[in-house]
This record gives C-alpha cells, sequence and structure tokens, in this order.
C-alpha cells in the first residue's frame, strides 16, 4: 500500500495524504493540487506560499457555499463544507514557515470554521478548557455513546506539528464512542492553539501538563477516574508514554507510531537521514520549542527520549508502528516495547503490507491503527468490542 504520491516531494505528499484521510474531497484536493504540481519541483520549503493561497482559494468558497446554505436554513449541508474548510485551512497553514504573513488569519478561519461547521453538523465534540499554568489548554471532547455512568476516557496527544481538530478528524475519537469510550483531544504545550494562541512551548517533562489533564477529567462527573488511558500520534508517541511513565494514575496507554528517541532523530535529520513532517523543519522546531536559535533547540530537546521512561510503566501499553515509516525509524518501537518490562500486558503491532497503514502513522491508511488502538482501549479499559 502507497501514500497519495501526487508530488515529487514527501512533505508535500504527506500533508495531503493527511488531508484525505481527514475527510477532504479527492476532486477538490486535484483543484488545489493541480497548479501546485511545477511549485512543488523546486523543493519541499519553496512554494508553501503557493499552496497557502490555492488551498485557501478552495477553502473560502467552501465558507462562501455554507453560507448559502445557512441563509436557506439547510444547517445539515452547511455543516461539512465548513469542516471540509477548516481542514483545507489547517493544511495550508500548517505548510508555513513561522511568521508567514497571513498565518495565524488562517488559522484564525480554521478554528472559527470548525466551531460552526461540527454545531451545524450535530457532532459529538465540544471544546472544553484544561486549567494549566494560570491558563487554560484547549481541547475537544467526545462523548462516550450509550455510557451507563462515567464512562472510561481516553486523553489523546498531538505530535510535533498537529492540532486538537485533525486528532478528532482522524475519527480515532470516533472509534472509541462506539466502543463505549470517551476521548479527550488536546492542544498541549507546543501544539495548535496552545503554542499559537498561548505562547506555551514543548518541553520535554511532558508529566507537568499530564498531570493537569488526568485532574481535569478525574473531576468530570462523567469519567471514571480509574479507567483513564492516554494516547498520542507521531511525537505523541514520546509524550504519551513519558505521561504514562510519570503519572501512575492512567490506567492504559498506546502510542500511534513510536518516537522512543526523538533528540537522536534530530541529529538523523540534521544528516538528511529520513524525512521531514513539514517544510521549513528547522524554523519550526525552533518556535515550538520557544528556542532562540538551532543551538539553543538542540539542548532543549536533548530529554527527549524514553531511556529510564518506559521502565516506569505499570499499566498495558501497547506499541504501534508502520513498517515502512519514513520519518522515524522502526527501531525506535522495538527500543520502547523492550523496556516495558514492569508492564504487565505489553504489545508490538507493525503494521505491514499485508493490511496497509506501513506509512508514519498510517498516513497510506489511518483506519487499522484506528481500529486496533480502539480496540485495546476497548480490552484494557472496559469498553464494548461489538
Amino acid at each position: 500500500m502507497a501514500m497519495f504520491d501526487y508530488f515529487p516531494n514527501y512533505v508535500w505528499n504527506l500533508s495531503v495524504s493527511i488531508a484525505m484521510a481527514s475527510g477532504a474531497e479527492l476532486g477538490e484536493i486535484m483543484d488545489m493540487c493541480q497548479p501546485l504540481k511545477e511549485k512543488a519541483d523546486t523543493g519541499e520549503d519553496a512554494g508553501t506560499g503557493d499552496f497557502l493561497k490555492e488551498w485557501m482559494k478552495v477553502a473560502d468558497k467552501l465558507v462562501e457555499l455554507a453560507g448559502d446554505d445557512e441563509n436557506n436554513g439547510r444547517l445539515l449541508s452547511a455543516g461539512p463544507k465548513l469542516q471540509r474548510a477548516a481542514l483545507y485551512y489547517l493544511t495550508a497553514e500548517r505548510m508555513q514557515g513561522h511568521g508567514h504573513p497571513g498565518r495565524m488569519e488562517t488559522f484564525d478561519k480554521a478554528l472559527s470554521a470548525f466551531s460552526k461547521g461540527t454545531s451545524f453538523s450535530k457532532d459529538n465534540v465540544e471544546r472544553v478548557e484544561i486549567p494549566y499554568a494560570s491558563k487554560m489548554l484547549p481541547a475537544l471532547y467526545t462523548r462516550a455513546q450509550r455510557a451507563v455512568g462515567p464512562a472510561p476516557t481516553v486523553v489523546y496527544l498531538n505530535g510535533l506539528d498537529s492540532c486538537k481538530e485533525l486528532l478528532y478528524w482522524s475519527r480515532l475519537p470516533h472509534a472509541l464512542a462506539k466502543r463505549g469510550i470517551s476521548t479527550l483531544c488536546v492542544d498541549q504545550p507546543g501544539t495548535g492553539e496552545s503554542l499559537r494562541k498561548l505562547g506555551f512551548h514543548a518541553h520535554s517533562d511532558s508529566e507537568l501538563w499530564g498531570t493537569p489533564i488526568y485532574d481535569y477529567l478525574a473531576a468530570r462527573d462523567d469519567v471514571d477516574s480509574h479507567r483513564i488511558g492516554i494516547t498520542g500520534i507521531s511525537l505523541g508517541g514520546y509524550y504519551a508514554p513519558r505521561v504514562c511513565a510519570n503519572e501512575p494514575r492512567f490506567a492504559s496507554g498506546a502510542v500511534w507510531g513510536a518516537n522512543h528517541n526523538w533528540a537522536e532523530v534530530q541529529q538523523r535529520r540534521l544528516k538528511r537521514e529520513g524525512e521531514n513532517p513539514v517544510p521549513h523543519y528547522w524554523k519550526h522546531v525552533e518556535w515550538v520549542f520557544g528556542a532562540e536559535n538551532s543551538n539553543d533547540f538542540f539542548e532543549k530537546a536533548e530529554g527527549m527520549h524514553l531511556n529510564g521512561q518506559m521502565e516506569k510503566i505499570k499499566v498495558p501499553f501497547l506499541v504501534t508502528h508502520g513498517s515502512n515509516d519514513r520519518q522515524i525509524s522502526l527501531d525506535y518501537a522495538h527500543q520502547s516495547y523492550d523496556q516495558l518490562v514492569n508492564s504487565p500486558r505489553r504489545e508490538l503491532k507493525i503494521f505491514t503490507d499485508r493490511e496497509g497503514g506501513v506509512e508514519h502513522v498510517g498516513a497510506d491508511n489511518m483506519s487499522f491503527g484506528r481500529e486496533f488502538i480502539a480496540d485495546w482501549f476497548a480490552e484494557t479499559l472496559g469498553g464494548r468490542l461489538s
């Protein structure tokens, strides 16, 4: 199984593949990508301004069309258009370098379209805020279906360059809800609104914000505090185990893509070993970590590894990885799994060509990772499998 391979570079294809997995329409994808084919020939960083222009053009049109629906009282038709507009805004914004003109305006348009679109569609999602460091971490809460009493709940963490809306569109919250499990998609420090709006930068000791997230959920009447799990996608494959290792009240964990030693990955990327997830990569990671320069970034990233952490995990834990992950080596999945020596139930799932989901976090086909992880939490937190 192969990732959608329209452009001559991995970074642009990854963005398009994520958009397609998140609910994009193929015809709209082609309308946005065809004018960009030649622009992509000059490398992954050049032409991202043109990318923004073409994707915003279609997103703006969808907002206009949704407005026509709204004026006619057709909110169920307006909702999906607004959600696709939000997706295209976020994809375009994600491709820009830090400080690119119009980037924050595009992000604001995305948030507005997502909020209105999910409301019109009557989707099972609501915005919530979690007290942290005298401010509030933004999150999206999806309720368990057919829950009787307090439900098991999973905290779902971003990677380096995703946001809570993309987590929601990965459909893992939908899969968990069917299994009787609620989901909290979080813009943790260094991601989404927390980075762009609140100035929260990434740091290695993620339990500092992981514990307040647990406390928030445990205080909710509709959450069973003894059945709270945690997972993360991409760089969330570092954050989630780190939180689970240092906050023992989490009852189960999983990673959608292992990220055992992200500090080491940065050294490999310096040598152009492995693919980058976004254009303008080094400026992006400096922004995420609040680093003044590259040396400062590498110092801040030194602690981004799980050696000495996985051994602390004493609850069921699942490690998943794509066999053809071009960003994070498969070796790291084995390292994380091998160090889970104190977990009462550990599992390693490597997605192969037999099923698909072989690329980074299943960018070629996210359905297999989504269902496998949802089943894992149903088994370990007490949800439904049928």
